[in-house]
């Protein structure tokens, strides 16, 4: 019974602080400035939660085939090709690096 009341808690947590700003700011109107600057927001928090770890994920001696899978996966996301595409070609950059250069 006390899980059942701990999920319900959880639940009541995490929507509360997603409903209030729905609520609260529903007829505010901001300036296009701020509305361009929180579009860009997932992107710099996304880009800051993977960045470290994409570069401690060979080690933190071995950066370079962290790096050149990283460029590789950035070259081909930046000629819009296929996801898929894009992480085999970072992970088989990071591979011929590891493999071939070190």
């Amino acid at each position: 019974m006390n899980l059942i009341y701990l999920v319900f808690a959880m639940a009541l947590v995490t929507y509360i602080p997603r409903m209030l700003p729905m609520v609260l700011l529903q007829n505010v109107h901001l300036p296009i400035y701020v509305k361009q600057f929180m579009k860009l927001i997932p992107y710099a928090a996304l880009g800051a939660l993977i960045f470290p770890g994409i570069l401690t994920s060979t080690g933190a001696n071995h950066m370079e085939p962290a790096i050149v899978g990283c460029s590789m996966a950035i070259l081909l996301a930046w000629l819009e090709t296929n996801l898929i595409i894009v992480v085999v070609g970072g992970i088989s950059g990071a591979l011929v690096m590891n493999v071939f250069f070190l």
